[in-house]
């Protein structure tokens, strides 16, 4: 469902409405005249949907965390908010950008429209940018041919399936954040698509290695072991990009979960 585009419509509808009314209705109507129950609705939504459309689509925008990619960052049921101009400000239901802010950077965490179902919004951490070699061989992470520093810390504790993974804490550029391995899982790749430039990417017994082509992005979750990510579906098309996520606003199982964000 394209919620961009259902909103858009009704400030369109509504917007008519409090227009007409306002220059055509309203100066023929009696002084102790009532409003038409349609012209009475129509207005009164114009500007709350008028605010909602203007923060959604160039402030920020909530979303709901579906599953558990990127463990321990973020927890199914999480609700986030993501920066909807940290990478620029697009037109919204068309999502052309029309001012550039910045760029993503290693080791931010990004929402974006699934390049295999753009209806879908993914969220990942960014780990490679253009031009960047990512290489993922034996579960340890070089980027242009530099190891990214990790340090072992206490095992993860899965509190719905009580089993524990590996966790260590992870340093893309100025990014510190923690990742999880599983001992028992392959460092292969099983099942990768055919995506768009798959001729960048080596995929060996030890994983994959990718050049990131310019305007494209190489994707990774925290929960290495229980992610598919850009090793199995490629890469993230600028054009793709929605926005930073930033923020914990709530979650129903964990109230301590908010304002938190690692």
């Amino acid at each position: 469902m394209n919620f961009a585009l259902i909103l858009f419509i009704l400030l369109l509808v509504s917007g008519g409405i409090w227009l007409v009314d306002a220059f055509i209705l309203r100066p023929r109507r009696a002084p102790a005249g009532k409003d038409p129950w349609w012209v009475e609705y129509g207005s009164s939504f114009f500007p709350v949907i008028l605010v909602v459309f203007v923060l959604r689509s160039f402030v920020a925008e909530p979303f709901k965390i579906p599953s558990g990619s990127m463990i321990p960052t973020l927890l199914v049921g999480d609700f986030i908010l993501v920066n909807k101009y940290a990478y620029g400000i697009r037109l919204p239901v068309i999502d052309k950008k029309i001012i550039s802010v910045g760029d993503p950077q290693r080791g931010d965490v990004m929402v974006f429209r699934y390049p295999e179902d753009p209806s879908l919004d993914y969220i990942k951490r960014v780990v490679g940018v253009p031009g960047d070699t990512v290489a993922y061989q034996n579960k340890k992470l070089t980027i242009n041919g530099q190891a990214v520093d990790m340090t072992r810390v206490d095992d993860y504790l899965h509190p719905e399936r009580l089993f524990y993974s590996q966790q260590f804490v992870e340093k893309l550029g100025p990014v510190e954040h923690r990742i999880l391995n599983d001992d028992d899982a392959p460092a292969f790749i099983t099942s990768a698509s055919q995506f768009p430039m798959r001729e960048n990417c080596l995929y060996n017994n030890s994983g994959v290695i990718c050049k990131v082509p310019p305007g494209q992005y190489f994707m990774m979750g925290d929960n290495r072991d229980n992610s598919r990510d850009s090793r199995y579906w490629g890469f993230v098309p600028e054009q793709n990009i929605v926005g930073k996520a930033f923020f914990i606003w709530f979650n129903f199982n964990d109230l301590k979960r908010v304002g938190s964000f690692n």
